[in-house]
């Protein structure tokens, strides 16, 4: 089979000349042998070379090999070391007078310059192995070497080890990206979206559209960046999702839609955001909660990286108030316990009076969590940081209560607690001598959102003290559902706003409830989370005009003429549908096990925003700004001192 091909490429073709056209020519029939035996990717394909660097072993003693890379390191200019995306390779520069020009071009290159080698992979001798490299038992004996580039002094050197500020590394991207790690975090994100491309093209009949970039403003949600047009007064919005035109596909007949979709928001300055994301887009029609949380789940099975285990689906599911009573959040992390419990029964005849005050109140309650061994691992530091962040975060106040009767942090309170409900609490939260209990207690959702946070705050303690708590290399997936509809504005809590966005269908249960208590309404609203933080999030859509309208125009008060094409579409005969949406940043951050979202896109932004590299933003001329009838307001200094106050200066990063 393989001789046919290569004899039907042959053919007609004229024998190739020279030592270039006659390696990309053995590249190319390597290639096709390759292929024609197993589905390896032939990482040599059409270029200057026969080899990487990273994979040459024992099985190609004796082979002469061609690898071109980066010069990682020289050794007494007897040895250097090639590096390229795949690894490392050692290489012995020839000591002999007849290859003192070969000698000359290894020895005066500069580190990270680039080199193409030639030579025969020999064996290192006896004792000189080094077993840390894959490529440790081999090394190329040179016989021709080539400069391609030479390098200038670089700002940092590309090794592991060498600590470098994130400025630095986002100002020098392209140096960055050579190092292994941001090689892998990049190589995995591709593999994985191809993966996830492969199921849902190839194994479900997902057609992949591309949605337009420049669209309008849409009602709700984040703040979207604004695009000046050459029409004076109209400006074209970035979406921040391409919410309404995966709904018109399904409208239109698509039937199943995904994109790998740019996202853009305008957040300001949030630290681990991004004003450009991406996500995995989805919609499909006649499909339930059910249905999607299935696909996405054989979705994340089939596209998840061996090395780190196998997913086991289906994935466990809470509602939104049960996350919220048991973890104080609607993105919890489950690796850990340390779970919210309501000991408002223990308490009902306490004479401490913070206590007293929040259960003669109709939603008032006591709550605890146990932290476990809390007294042997916090310090009096510990605790007073505790209290500190609970009235300097959430205005709340919090007792912690040590079991232990040595402890002597515990204040006077605390002690009266333990001499009048010590048995009844320890029984209740099932705790040990050597537990610690934080109580607070208020308005249910208060008082859960703030154990919340201090049972994050614990963990990080326990954690720099020694306690295994958060595990990196679990993967805790957790369906979060039954989302309210509605919540009150922060700046006009007698009015409304989506929880999650305005075309989000409410649950069937609910639908009665509209006209009369919307903010009682439960959604088909549902986010998946991962170790805590919300990797997608998505709903059944309304696909009735008139109930879409009735939220739009009279619960939400926004504009419908904003969307009167969605609603026109609704009108011509939409499916039921529904979707979700997959942070793939956001994801690829917490399997690589990466610091920061930055470390998994190739040219991230700032914190603040910027491009460090290309120094984006940037200034434009009052020309340029002309065809669209722009001109820039500088502020004045008072207002820039203001604007200053209110967002203080920290550094990028």
């Amino acid at each position: 089979m393989f001789s046919s091909r290569l004899a039907r490429l042959n053919r007609g073709v004229a024998t190739p000349t020279g030592r270039i056209a006659q390696l990309i020519w053995r590249s190319l029939s390597r290639s096709l042998t390759l292929s024609s035996q197993r589905r390896v990717p032939d990482l040599s394909s059409f270029v200057t070379r026969t080899n990487t660097c990273g994979e040459l072993r024992s099985s190609h003693l004796g082979q002469e090999v061609t690898v071109c890379g980066w010069i990682q390191y020289r050794r007494q200019n007897i040895f250097l070391v090639l590096r390229d995306f795949q690894g490392l390779v050692q290489v012995v520069i020839p000591q002999d007078e007849l290859a003192a020009s070969v000698k000359k071009i290894l020895c005066d290159a500069p580190v990270e310059s680039v080199v193409r080698v030639s030579g025969t992979v020999i064996s290192r001798p006896p004792g000189q192995e080094n077993p840390k490299m894959p490529t440790g038992e081999i090394e190329i004996k040179v016989k021709t070497a080539e400069l391609l580039n030479s390098c200038k002094k670089l700002p940092f050197e590309i090794k592991d080890f060498v600590k470098k500020t994130e400025a630095l590394r986002l100002q020098y991207r392209y140096l960055d990206l050579r190092s292994s790690q941001m090689q892998h975090n990049l190589r995995l994100r591709s593999q994985m979206v191809m993966r996830m491309r492969e199921f849902l093209c190839h194994r479900h009949g997902f057609v992949d559209v591309e949605t337009p970039t420049l669209f309008k403003r849409t009602p709700g949600g984040a703040k979207e960046f604004v695009i000046p047009s050459r029409e004076p007064g109209k400006f074209y919005s970035l979406p921040q999702s391409p919410q309404q035109f995966k709904q018109l596909l399904m409208v239109g007949g698509l039937d199943r839609y995904f994109q790998v979709a740019r996202c853009y928001r305008d957040e300001g300055s949030r630290p681990d955001r991004q004003p450009e994301f991406t996500q995995v887009d989805i919609e499909m029609s006649f499909v339930d909660q059910t249905g999607i949380q299935s696909l996405v789940e054989g979705l994340l099975q089939y596209a998840w990286p061996k090395d780190k285990g196998p997913l086991g689906v289906p994935f466990p599911s809470v509602t939104f108030a049960e996350a919220l009573a048991s973890y104080g959040t609607d993105k919890p992390d489950t690796r850990f316990g340390m779970e919210i419990v309501d000991v408002s029964d223990v308490f009902r005849n306490t004479e401490v009076r913070f206590l007293q005050d929040a259960l003669s109140k109709p939603q008032g309650a006591v709550k605890a969590i146990r932290v476990p061994e809390g007294a042997k691992y916090l310090k009096r530091k510990d605790i007073e940081s505790i209290r500190k962040f609970a009235a300097d975060h959430c205005d709340q106040e919090v007792l912690p209560v040590a079991l232990k009767a040595s402890q002597d942090w515990n204040t006077p309170v605390a002690k009266l607690v333990m001499e009048e409900q010590g048995r009844g609490l320890a029984r209740h939260l099932e705790a040990q001598e050597e537990d610690v209990v934080l109580l607070t207690a208020g308005e249910h959702r208060r008082a859960c959102s703030l154990l919340g946070k201090l049972r994050l705050e614990c963990a990080d303690l326990l954690e720099a003290r020694g306690v295994a708590l958060r595990d990196p290399n679990l993967f805790s997936f957790l369906w979060v559902v039954d989302f309210p509809l509605f919540l009150p504005k922060e700046e006009h809590p007698g009015e409304l706003e989506s929880a999650h966005h305005p075309f989000t269908a409410p649950h069937p249960s609910d639908i009665h409830l509209l006209h009369t208590e919307p903010e009682k309404v439960r959604s088909q609203h549902y986010d998946l989370v991962l170790n805590g933080h919300e990797i997608g999030g998505g709903s059944i859509r309304i696909h009735d005009a008139q109930l879409q309208r009735y939220i739009l125009e009279t619960l939400l008060k926004e504009d419908v003429t904003l969307l009167s094409h969605l609603l026109q579409a609704l009108d011509s005969g939409a499916p039921p549908h529904g979707g979700i949406a997959l942070g793939l940043d956001r994801l690829m951050c917490i399997v690589t096990g990466a610091p920061s979202i930055r470390d998994v896109i190739a040219f991230p932004k700032s914190f603040r925003g910027h491009d460090l590299m290309g120094n984006a933003p940037d200034v434009l001329p009052p020309e340029d700004l002309k065809p669209y009838h722009i001109q820039v307001s500088w502020p004045t200094d008072s207002e820039a001192e203001k604007n200053s106050l209110t967002h203080p200066h920290r550094p990028e990063s």
